[in-house]
């Protein structure tokens, strides 16, 4: 994924760049009969292929909460406090910079979001001197913003309804809650259901990535080897990891920075999304934290210092996948004006709080 972005970034700096806009914008289009979807290439991508990214998150979401880090309140109740700073806070400060512009206090979402891939391959390169208990708290907040950047697209960032796409949703959504009900266990059946559910979902003007966390809210999942949820995690993760997410990074990391000026940098959405995940993360997250341990809600993880906690708080600040698919969503209609501004912002933050969280726990990592 990260090598995607830097193509993508190299490409839209270089002679190739109009080609590479242009490319992303080539029609697609699939047609049964009279009915048919028309969509650019970016959107097939962000809609259609980013809906099978939000599968797997619903599926590893789902699995966290009966039989993982988020099955027991006393687990869960830390990572909890942890994310909603670490959402409620960026939102305010990017929300600060840019109060009094409607378009772009669209974007207010934007650095709240956490990339957990990115966050956690950051802390691996730590080796051994990690404790499992640190990267079990980094892993429950990332998929408590994974579930907060849900609600916030379903509530948020859904265009005007069509009554009938919603029935016809409703029907499809049913008929998986039959297929779970009656303990079916072939993936082919949740798909001959789930891919018109995408298609209505589309046409409901509900975000149509959603659809792939409904899907997953109904995959079976029974203890043991036989579970069809663990199976389609296993299956679908390497597809997301080195097929997906590349794509996506690749169709919407392309920034062209060769005519950035200093007015840019210091524009107030840049500013308002590089301040909220580099400051805002780290001071939401460690405020909250220390709100939950000081009510004795909850207490610090086994073997975890306020310091290493602080570091992942950083690491919390590297946004990137989810943060720019809102940046897509939040400015697709009416933000032409801040088109490319978002996504220096979100690199640049993504960039800083990866780097300085790194050198942060290395610095506790050689302390300890």
């Amino acid at each position: 994924m990260m090598g995607a972005a830097v193509l993508a970034l190299v490409v839209a700096n270089s002679p190739l760049g109009h080609t590479y806009q242009d490319a992303l914008q080539i029609p697609f289009v699939v047609r049964f009969g009279s009915a048919g979807i028309e969509k650019p290439l970016l959107l097939w991508i962000n809609d259609g292929l980013m809906a099978v990214f939000f599968l797997l998150v619903g599926l590893e979401l789902k699995r966290e909460v009966l039989e993982g880090h988020l099955s027991s309140p006393s687990q869960a109740l830390l990572p909890g406090f942890a994310a909603i700073g670490g959402m409620a806070v960026p939102a305010l400060v990017y929300s600060t910079f840019n109060w009094g512009d409607p378009i772009a206090m669209k974007g207010w979402a934007i650095p709240a979001a956490t990339d957990i891939a990115f966050a956690l391959g950051i802390l691996s390169l730590l080796g051994p001197r990690v404790p499992p208990s640190l990267k079990a708290f980094l892993l429950s907040v990332a998929i408590f913003d994974d579930l907060g950047a849900i609600i916030i697209i379903a509530i948020f960032y859904t265009a005007e309804l069509s009554t009938a796409a919603l029935l016809v949703s409703a029907a499809l959504i049913f008929g998986l809650f039959l297929l779970n009900h009656k303990g079916v266990v072939r993936p082919a059946a949740y798909f001959l259901l789930g891919i018109p559910l995408w298609v209505a979902v589309l046409k409901s003007g509900v975000h149509a990535t959603l659809a792939g966390v409904v899907i997953a809210a109904f995959i079976p999942h029974r203890t043991g080897s036989g579970s069809l949820l663990l199976k389609l995690e296993h299956t679908l993760h390497p597809w997301v990891a080195f097929g997906v997410l590349p794509v996506f990074a690749l169709a919407n990391a392309g920034v062209p920075v060769l005519g950035v000026s200093l007015g840019d940098l210091v524009h107030p959405v840049p500013l308002g999304i590089v301040s909220g995940l580099l400051l805002g993360k780290l001071v939401g997250i460690l405020g909250m934290s220390g709100l939950a341990v000081g009510l004795r809600l909850a207490k610090l993880p086994e073997g975890v210092k306020w310091s290493q906690l602080q570091g992942v708080a950083l690491l919390c600040g590297v946004g990137f996948t989810m943060s720019l698919f809102i940046a897509s969503l939040a400015f697709e209609q009416g933000g032409a004006a801040y088109f490319g501004l978002e996504r220096l912002g979100i690199l640049m933050g993504s960039i800083l709080s990866g780097l300085l969280g790194f050198l942060v726990l290395k610095m506790t990592f050689r302390e300890g």
